[in-house]
């Protein structure tokens, strides 16, 4: 059979065929994003302030030391916040918050931060303690968990493992260097031609 027969065959068959007059596909609505999120934006900080006082010790909402601490950025791939959540992403550094103050522990987090996003570090864990002595109970937790939550280049964050710490230390995942971003895309285009 030629191509001109299989075409002949084919709008013989389909010669009765009349096209859908009323498309019933349901659009996605468009996400609205509320006033309220747009100013949690704006509050968050990227590592370059300068200011260390932005991040504040007057309030937060306070955890229990058993609670889990999680947090994904909108753009944040599931595999990933699931990678870093379940501890495979090998650790780059840590940090130890144990018999600090609030303020040297604020200090020390954006300290600690910053030096590892010049240093292209992304993946780290923060010890904070589960708190279950202090007064109030996760004292130092619900406060170290409200700050990454407000710094932009913390892409994730969630509880360890038990095998780094669990409740008592959390995952926290950096976002990549412009370098690291262009590095990855000269890789898979190299991969890919």
């Amino acid at each position: 059979m030629s191509d001109d027969d299989d075409f002949a065959l084919f709008q013989a068959m389909m010669g009765d065929v009349k096209p859908i007059e009323q498309n019933t596909a349901e659009h996605q609505k468009q996400h609205q994003v509320t006033e309220a999120q747009l100013a949690k934006r704006e509050a968050a900080i990227w590592l370059t302030d300068h200011d260390p006082e932005y991040l504040s010790l007057d309030h937060t909402t306070m955890l229990k030391p058993d609670d889990m601490i999680e947090f994904k950025r909108d753009g944040v791939q599931e595999g990933v916040y699931r990678k870093l959540r379940l501890g495979k992403y090998p650790i780059q550094a840590r940090l130890d918050l144990h018999r600090k103050t609030l303020k040297e522990a604020r200090d020390e987090v954006l300290k600690f931060l910053k030096q590892c996003m010049s240093m292209d570090i992304r993946t780290v864990v923060i010890v904070h303690g589960r708190g279950e002595r202090s007064n109030p109970p996760a004292l130092m937790k619900s406060y170290v968990a409200q700050w990454l939550m407000q710094i932009r280049d913390v892409q994730c964050v969630h509880s360890a493992q038990r095998f780094h710490g669990g409740t008592g230390a959390v995952y926290v995942m950096l976002r990549k260097s412009a370098d690291m971003k262009l590095e990855t895309r000269e890789r898979h285009q190299k991969r890919l031609g």
